[in-house]
Parts: structure tokens; C-alpha cells; sequence
């Protein structure tokens, strides 16, 4: 008899969903640090269009050939595709590029917090999933580390915060980003590679009209060295490469049991902070980080009883 074939480091990596999920937030407390960092100098429009073509016009060669096979399946959930792309693509990336030009770190990363909330109420909404025990305990542990790490151990800091307009526009982001993570679990049986590339496509294409509003208001971005960094970055890592870790993870694992890697955003970021800021770690730092750690292993714990509605939907093609 033969040996099986080695698998290759991607094909492993596929099959391992609490890494894919690790990696996804590593991405995005990046994007978020990066479009803080440019607010002001990309209107969000902009840089949300640009983003998401760039990606598109990167992914579209791999995922071309799959792109072709999956049409047919593509074009019978067509609307189900259209509002995937609109809700998870256009619109919640440009509310959160919105958002960072008004709201400050400390609330934008306190609210993000509340992604797996929004994802749990959309679950039951939509599909009638309830959160287990395990994963509704999971995501307040998760979240009172998120809180020991944005307080810096002090709750007094909580009575400080106060919402201005760019935290309801986030609260709102968050909001839609959470359909998208229920209803993501609906996609047609399509590979990886042909959904991200319709569905990045599609979006950018919905930011067209916004766009063009966009610029017979504000300022046009000036294409500078630092500008094409960025834009470069925001196009691979917060793009498709997180997209790709998290699309896939929802798979493998379901949307609830995904939804407390969220709060590992708020933990890289505050890392982010200590290695390229300079910040000094601290006690709070190693008592958040390790609450938010032991929630997610308790609230992504495989179900005791047989799988449920909300694990994997697995399309029997993504190790093609």
C-alpha cells in the first residue's frame, strides 16, 4: 500500500481552525492601527475602494480557474453573494475607516470587544442558533480581559469614556459585520479563493457611487511612497489574507464558536502598542492577555453532543 503524500504547509494550516482564527485578528489590529494612522490622510471611501480592488486584482489570478467551475453555483445564490459583499466588504470597512477619523483608540478598541455579542444575536436571528454555556461564559471572560487591557487595571478609566459620533458609526460597523458572519455560513459550496474574489470584487463595485460623492467632496489622496505602503498592506494582510484565515475558521468551527477570537484584536493591538510604540508591558497587560486566552479556549471548545447547526459546512473543495 502507499504512503499518503505529504501535505504541504498550506493544506495543513487549512485544516486548523483555531490557528486561522489567531491569525485573523493579528491582521486586523494591524488595519485598525494603520487606518487610525492615515485618518485624515485617506478618506475612507478612498481608501476602502482602493483597498478592495487591489485585493481583488491580486486574488484574481489564483482564483481564476476555481472562479470558473464555481459559476454556476455562484449565479444560484446570487442575492445571498451580492449582500455578503455589500454588508462584508463595503459597507463595514468603510464605517470603520469613517469611524477612526473621529472616535479614539480606547473606545474603538472597547468596542470591538462586542463583535461576538453582535455575532450571537445574529446566529439566533437568522439561523436560531443559541449560544452553549461554554461559549457565553467564554465571551465574558474574554471580555473582562479585554477590559483589565484597556483600563490598564483601573476601572475608574471606565467612567472617562464617553461616545461621540465615530463610536455609534463603529458600534453600527460592528453591527453589519456581525450579519455577515452569520449569514457567511449560508455561502454556496464554493471554494475559498472564488468567494473572496466575488466577493471583493462585487464590493468594490458598491463603493463606486460613494465613491464618486467622495471625491467632489474631499480632498483627492496623493499616491506618496507612504501612501502605496499602505495601501499595499491593507490590501494583503487585513484583506485577503484575514478574510481567507476567517472565512475559513467560520467553517471549520461555526460563527459562535469563532466569534471570541475578536477579542484577540484588542490584545495584538495593545502588543502593536509595547513593541512599536515603545509602550512598557505590565501586570494588567499579562492578567488581561491571559483572561482573554482562557475564553477563547473556553467558548471555542468542540460541543460534548454531535455537531450542531452552527460547526463546520464544509465544502469538500478547499484542498483543491
Amino acid at each position: 500500500m502507499n504512503a499518503p503524500a505529504p501535505r504541504s504547509a498550506i493544506g495543513w494550516l487549512t485544516d486548523k481552525p483555531y490557528l486561522l482564527l489567531t491569525l485573523t485578528p493579528l491582521f486586523w489590529a494591524g488595519n485598525a492601527v494603520v487606518g487610525r494612522a492615515v485618518a485624515g490622510q485617506f478618506p475612507p471611501i478612498t481608501l476602502s475602494i482602493l483597498r478592495w480592488s487591489a485585493a481583488f486584482i491580486l486574488v484574481l489570478p489564483f482564483a481564476w480557474p476555481h472562479l470558473v467551475r464555481d459559476w454556476a453555483a455562484i449565479r444560484q445564490r446570487l442575492g445571498l453573494m451580492a449582500v455578503l459583499s455589500f454588508t462584508g466588504i463595503s459597507i463595514f470597512n468603510s464605517l470603520q475607516y469613517w469611524a477612526l477619523e473621529y472616535t479614539e483608540a480606547l473606545n474603538a478598541l472597547l468596542m470591538q470587544s462586542s463583535g461576538p455579542l453582535f455575532v450571537a444575536i445574529w446566529s439566533l436571528v437568522l439561523l436560531g442558533v443559541r449560544l452553549t454555556w461554554a461559549q457565553a461564559a467564554g465571551i465574558l471572560v474574554s471580555l473582562c480581559g479585554v477590559l483589565v487591557i484597556l483600563l490598564r487595571g483601573d476601572l475608574a478609566a471606565l467612567s472617562k469614556i464617553t461616545l461621540n459620533k465615530g463610536d455609534i458609526i463603529y458600534l453600527v460597523a460592528l453591527a453589519i459585520f456581525g450579519f455577515y458572519s452569520a449569514l457567511s455560513t449560508k455561502r454556496p459550496a464554493i471554494h475559498n479563493l472564488s468567494f473572496l474574489a466575488f466577493t471583493f470584487g462585487f464590493g468594490a463595485l458598491c463603493l463606486i457611487p460613494m465613491f464618486a460623492i467622495e471625491l467632489a467632496t474631499r480632498p483627492i489622496v496623493q499616491f506618496t511612497p507612504h501612501n502605496l505602503a499602505v495601501l499595499a498592506y491593507v490590501a494583503v494582510f487585513p484583506s485577503i489574507l484575514s478574510y481567507l484565515c476567517f472565512n475559513r475558521g467560520v467553517e471549520l468551527i461555526g460563527a459562535n464558536r469563532a466569534a471570541p477570537f475578536f477579542h484577540l484584536i484588542p490584545v495584538f493591538g495593545s502588543a502593536m502598542a509595547i513593541i512599536f510604540l515603545g509602550e512598557k508591558p505590565q501586570l494588567f497587560h499579562l492578567v488581561g492577555y491571559a483572561l482573554v486566552l482562557a475564553g477563547v479556549v473556553i467558548a471555542a471548545r468542540r460541543p460534548a453532543h454531535p455537531r450542531s447547526p452552527d460547526t463546520s459546512f464544509r465544502t469538500g473543495r478547499e484542498a483543491d
